[in-house]
């Protein structure tokens, strides 16, 4: 019996309100994710959905989702999500699974080094550097655009020394946020709809096939060149798995370089948005940030030895992340078990979402409070590490958990050495439905500290 388990008899789990005949939960899904989600964990620790005629088990529970991600994780496969994301990351780690996804975690793991990490943190401060210099005090920005424009700058220059042409970069530009609307529509919607040639479908794949050609054109090129610009992609090109002496095709390194450009700037980026536009909106926590970073950083740039000592700085990234995390993930049994007391069939959809977990008011105090402080040392309301788990567990856990830590902290410390952002007036700012909810516009008006 595992920690889940709980002896008393098995039972099917309770069906969410609200089904149709044929539609069953996907109206809801459609038109009210995020409210949807949060809403589950009033009618117990597993609850059932229907997504047309699909029914997916959705845990409520921090037990059940540790169970299913790290105590019972060799049960599990991926799941649908990561299945219908295969025309954009193809075979790479984000979307395979069992001893070739072991294989490819082995191969892609020495590019995240620590050792590496600090490389990359200096080539974030550049990029750091160009946005906060690109900015007019008193002129309005859009900080979501800043912060996609900051991380792809980032992860290009460490992905290919800089050398993604002006027309690539502006095609990652335009697709990836093509792909990040389309990969919730593609959970949610009904499978009967998943081949059908409808525009949300059309620009899902068409965009996808866009990226993959960007990539395979740069790949090639290396290959032309035979030398090593000691980048991630040449890391890539030249890794060897040490148990079994091979090395990757072109193509594998194509799937995983998409994987990390999407997740080292969709993921970064929106986070950061939602940093400044929450420091904008708390002037104390906003001052408590400053000061630290002035103490820590001064007047020079950022340094990546910095980036330990600005624990404040990261209290506030902790906290923006537990409150804007991602909607949902899945997976799937591989055979029939016992969860909570609930029968799961073997092949059963079972999903989590991050975002409701984070928000849960049995596991966080006043749960939709911006509080920094929840994150302390010492703090008696410091949360337990499983009930937290914007980067995922167990063996799917983000390989580049540490590159994105960095990637945040080091704009965040740049930016508020030298400027003050400042909410747009007569704006409300919504969370919009995406893999992580997205901020409906975030304008703010930088002013000079100095």
């Amino acid at each position: 019996m595992t920690h889940a388990e709980h002896p008393g008899p098995v039972v099917h789990a309770p069906a969410a309100p609200g089904r149709l005949p044929l539609l069953g939960h996907a109206i809801p899904l459609w038109r009210q994710p995020i409210a949807f989600l949060e809403s589950l964990r009033e009618h117990g620790d597993i609850v059932r959905l229907d997504i047309g005629t699909w029914p997916v088990h959705v845990l409520t529970s921090p037990d059940h989702v540790h169970a299913v991600l790290v105590q019972q994780a060799q049960q599990f496969g991926r799941g649908r999500i990561f299945e219908r994301l295969r025309p954009m990351f193809g075979n790479g780690i984000v979307t395979t699974d069992g001893d070739f996804h072991r294989k490819q975690r082995r191969m892609v793991q020495p590019a995240f080094h620590r050792n590496h990490i600090a490389g990359y943190a200096e080539v974030m401060g550049r990029a750091a550097e160009a946005m906060c210099a690109s900015w007019t005090p008193g002129r309005e920005v859009s900080m979501l655009t800043e912060t996609r424009r900051y991380a792809l700058s980032s992860v290009a220059e460490m992905t290919f020394s800089g050398g993604l042409s002006g027309a690539a970069i502006a095609e990652v530009h335009r697709s990836l946020p093509i792909v990040l609307e389309g990969m919730l529509l593609r959970v949610v919607m009904p499978k009967s709809l998943d081949r059908l040639p409808i525009p949300p479908n059309r620009r899902f794949d068409t965009a996808a096939a866009r990226l993959r050609r960007v990539i395979d054109r740069m790949i090639a090129q290396y290959g032309a060149e035979q030398e090593d610009r000691h980048d991630l992609l040449s890391l890539l090109l030249s890794s060897v798995d040490a148990e079994t002496g091979a090395t990757m095709s072109a193509e594998q390194v194509r799937d995983e370089v998409i994987a990390i450009m999407f997740a080292g700037t969709e993921t970064p980026a929106t986070t950061l948005a939602w940093i400044f536009h929450e420091l904008g909106r708390h002037p104390q926590v906003e001052k408590r940030l400053h000061a630290e970073v002035d103490a820590v950083v001064g007047p020079r740039p950022v340094r990546p030895d910095d980036l330990p000592r600005l624990t404040y700085t990261n209290n506030v990234f902790q906290e923006a992340l537990r409150l804007h995390s991602p909607l949902l993930f899945t997976r799937r049994s591989l055979e029939p078990l016992t969860l909570g007391g609930v029968s799961i069939p073997a092949g059963a959809e079972l999903a989590y979402s991050p975002y409701a977990l984070h928000r849960d008011p049995a596991l966080f105090r006043d749960p939709t409070a911006f509080d920094p402080d929840r994150w302390q040392e010492d703090g008696e309301e410091k949360p337990r590490p499983h009930r937290f788990i914007p980067f995922g567990a167990g063996q799917h856990k983000c390989i580049g958990d540490a590159f994105a830590v960095a990637e945040i902290l080091t704009a965040v410390a740049t930016v508020a050495s030298r400027w003050k952002l400042v909410p747009a007036p007569g704006v409300t700012v919504r969370e919009l439905p995406a893999g992580i909810p997205q901020p409906s516009e975030l304008p703010m008006i930088p002013v000079s500290r100095h």
